[in-house]
């Protein structure tokens, strides 16, 4: 039976969106591989450690795919950081679980640390050679002010994303100062944030809706 004229804009138009999905959705398509290229980009780009990872990510999984929305990059990165572990390993591996469950999880964790991994052995196997190298000593101070940048950026994108105000600034300024001056451990003050966030968040905020 021919479909009507109606009925086949409709046809078409169902199917052009299945294939702009299938073109952008990690869950759709090739999948699993697009997102071990993606992520092993993002290892073999990257210099500094996890924090400075923190933009490469973002401009590939939230601004280039839309794998995860912005918010959901801000908990991915606060979870990262409670959890034991690499940082960069850890939201790969969140990122990848979110998409497509342990298969995903397992190929974004690979893709971000087998860049490292390579480029560390063959360092490894070859380092006595080129060591004292004042060429490549150079190169290596070169580097230092540009993974500066790479961690600072992200630094204060994440501090305007989560609508620091006025009245909150002094949480991250103490935290640091806490760290930097009196040498009080990460570990403590992430756990002291996540306990107060609890306690605002289920004795003091719904006070302040209903006011």
């Amino acid at each position: 039976m021919p479909l009507k004229e109606g009925n086949f804009r409709k046809v078409n138009a169902m199917q052009e969106i299945q294939s702009e999905q299938v073109a952008t959705h990690p869950s759709l398509g090739e999948g699993l591989g697009r997102l071990f290229k993606t992520f092993f980009k993002i290892g073999m780009f990257t210099l500094g450690g996890g924090y400075a990872m923190i933009p490469i990510i973002e401009a590939e999984v939230v601004e280039k795919y839309g794998w995860v929305s912005k918010e959901e990059f801000l908990d991915l990165i606060a979870i990262s950081q409670s959890c034991p572990g690499v940082f960069a390993i850890n939201i790969s591996t969140f990122i990848g679980y979110k998409l497509r469950k342990k298969r995903g999880a397992v190929c974004c964790a690979l893709g971000t640390a087998l860049p490292s991994f390579l480029i560390i052995l063959l360092i490894a196997m070859f380092f006595h050679q080129f060591q004292d190298n004042p060429i490549v000593a150079s190169m290596f101070r070169g580097i230092r002010p540009a993974v500066v940048a790479l961690i600072a950026v992200p630094t204060f994108n994440l501090a305007r994303s989560a609508k620091l105000t006025w009245l909150t600034s002094w949480i991250p300024i103490v935290s640091a100062l806490l760290i930097w001056a009196l040498g009080v451990s990460p570990i403590i003050i992430i756990l002291a944030a996540g306990i107060g966030g609890y306690l605002y968040g289920t004795m003091i905020k719904p006070t302040e809706q209903t006011d």
